[in-house]
């Protein structure tokens, strides 16, 4: 997997390259831990991101869900039509 991040202002995209798995994902995780205080928006840039190895494994059966979910951070799974896709549970 390969990570590109670019800040503006307050803003960061990361751009994900690759798959994203058990074994690549503490290096997300290290990524995400470098952000300071001072970051606003967070976006993730799927476009070259081949695989996510939990979604497509569950994909279609009933261990795939996101629980205790937040009224803001349900809207935005609302909003891009993530909700249809993969079980959330609000808190």
């Amino acid at each position: 997997m390969e990570l590109i991040t670019k800040k503006d202002g307050s803003n960061v995209t990361i751009e994900i390259t690759g798959w994203l798995d058990t074994q690549t994902a503490p290096q997300l995780g290290e990524e995400l831990a470098k952000l300071d205080d001072s970051v606003t928006s967070l976006v993730f840039d799927f476009d070259k991101l081949e695989y996510i190895s939990s979604y497509k494994k569950m994909s279609g059966k009933d261990g795939f869900k996101i629980i205790n979910v937040s009224d803001e951070v349900f809207d935005v799974f609302s909003l891009t039509a993530l909700d249809q896709k993969i079980q959330i549970e609000k808190r």
